[in-house]
């Protein structure tokens, strides 16, 4: 048995969770502490934390920190999200985090941060494996954003993140200096604007049953008011009744009903607006709110990578599929694409023994072979540079930023000259890890693009295999090959460079 801790220092809460986690029993939750410290009011609006803030953050975290040795923990996590990955001198308040309370903090993208926040859906088994076998919408709403991501079929099929956290929202109420009465009408229409666009784009001829909702905040009134007990289940007339309420009574009576703060009774309401929107644009039927968090889908992750328990839900799988749904959007050939990785991972794995590379890597490469026209939606002729603008402005849930920047570049290059001196999109060099995973994975798209340059999937029955100096590509087909052969050589050169091995190419005619 093992004892993890989990620390979420959210926009507005920050959050302890202690738990258990064994092959027997599974993950169970033996303590949780919150703090309730407003982080994101200063963020959204001056990029920075206060000093006064600051210090309380220091002392909340040493109070974890004394929690934590209290119940002798084996390892911990501790994550920051948008209030922390905003913040204009991030390196700075860090450094300070860790020199003055010992916790190292690292910051999740936010394709990181939902995927864990989806993981932690997951971590109710049976609960969200039938809910997502209909039409499925998770509202997964944060201080500063909310992410929406569709299921079809218990697969994940597109996800977006759209700037309508509750914090974000109640500073721009406060600046339009209007009565509080109206707060819920000009919400309403912030909100219309872009869930409408979002609606257009994506609810297209979708049939949405469900709302998965993940929140801070309207998650705990379903659970403990609406649902009586059957696992945070409410259907939408409960819903409707519990939003009537809050319109029609004050602020003291409402914290007084929920049993909630009454100072966070302003953000209830900007999250029960946003479910309701949702709710109308979907016209689902049935909410579900799991009661679950940041810290339990990192619980989830640490069980899972440590093998300690058997994954309940094919989550690479999800990516895979988001990655589809990003060529289909941008005009990508399926065919070509599927064609491709079948050739990339042929080769990825015959080369286990000289690229040192893992399984992370390997579905990276995957994407890329999924994505690798996807700027001829934009320009034929400039098609490495629209590419990588495409996936750097598409978030692919699951993926952190410099995992996202990995396949970008390898995209790119796949179709211009490779660029020894890449650079980061946020300033400064690649890191060398990261610059030879994209040689390496570029070098093996380039020559898996030769070998279908025809774009006729020539090679659909192939092997390789390493002998010495040489990758032997063995191709069982009838097809004239004089194409391929013609060109590969350009393409082998920047993987003999990369790998010290030349590829070969030998074709074997079947009738």
């Amino acid at each position: 048995m093992k004892t993890f801790a989990a620390i979420d220092l959210g926009s507005y809460e920050q959050s302890l969770k202690i738990f258990t986690i064994s092959k027997a029993n599974g993950i169970r939750e033996v303590d949780c502490v919150r703090n309730r410290l407003d982080l994101g009011s200063d963020t959204y609006v001056t990029g920075k934390v206060s000093h006064e803030k600051m210090d309380e953050l220091c002392l909340v975290l040493r109070e974890f920190v004394s929690i934590m040795d209290s119940y002798r923990v084996d390892e911990y996590k501790a994550y920051g999200t948008s209030a922390i990955r905003e913040i204009k001198n991030t390196a700075m308040v860090l450094d300070q985090i860790m020199q003055r309370t010992g916790v190292k903090i690292e910051v999740l993208s936010n394709s990181e941060q939902r995927f864990l926040d989806y993981k932690s859906i997951a971590s109710r088994g049976e609960y969200f494996e039938k809910i997502i076998e209909k039409g499925t919408v998770v509202l997964d709403i944060g201080g500063g954003s909310i992410q929406i991501s569709l299921f079809d079929k218990d697969k994940l099929s597109s996800t977006q993140n759209l700037r309508l956290g509750v914090l974000r929202l109640q500073e721009k109420l406060h600046h339009l200096n209007v009565r509080p009465s109206r707060y819920e009408e000009l919400l309403e229409e912030l909100l219309a604007g872009q869930l409408g666009v979002f609606k257009k784009m994506y609810l297209k001829d979708r049939n949405i049953e469900n709302i998965i909702v993940v929140d801070d905040y309207i998650s705990d009134i379903i659970q403990k008011k609406l649902t009586d007990g059957q696992a945070g289940y409410a259907d939408r007339a409960s819903l409707l009744t519990y939003l009537g309420f809050l319109q029609e009574h004050t602020d003291e009576e409402i914290a007084r009903r929920f049993d909630t703060p009454e100072e966070k009774v302003q953000l209830l309401r900007i999250s029960s607006t946003i479910v309701k929107q949702v709710a109308a644009l979907t016209d689902a039927k049935l909410i579900w709110a799991p009661g679950v968090s940041l810290c339990d889908g990192m619980a989830y992750e640490y069980a899972e990578k440590r093998k300690i328990l058997t994954q309940v839900h094919d989550f690479e799988q999800d990516i895979i599929t988001c990655a589809k749904g990003i060529s289909k959007r941008y005009m990508g050939s399926k065919r070509r694409g599927e064609a491709l990785e079948q050739i990339a991972m042929t080769i990825f794995d015959s080369l286990k023994k000289v690229h040192g590379l893992g399984n992370r890597e390997r579905l990276l490469l995957r994407i890329a072979t999924l994505l690798h026209d996807c700027g001829k939606y934009i320009s034929m002729l400039n098609l490495g540079e629209c590419s990588y603008a495409i996936i750097m402005s598409t978030e692919i849930i699951g993926l952190s930023h410099r995992e996202r920047e990995i396949v970008a570049n390898v995209v790119k290059y796949n179709h211009l000259e490779f660029d020894y001196a890449i650079e980061s999109s946020e300033g400064g060099s690649i890191d060398t890890e990261e610059y030879l995973t994209i040689a390496k994975l570029t070098a093996i798209l380039q020559i898996s693009n030769a070998l279908d340059t025809s774009h006729k999937q020539k090679c659909k029955d192939m092997k390789a295999a390493l002998k010495e100096d040489e990758l032997i590509i063995t191709v069982n087909t009838p097809e004239d090959m004089t194409l391929e052969k013609g060109l590969f050589d350009t393409r082998a050169d920047f993987f003999k460079e990369v790998y010290s091995i030349r590829p070969v190419i030998r074709q074997k005619r079947v009738l």
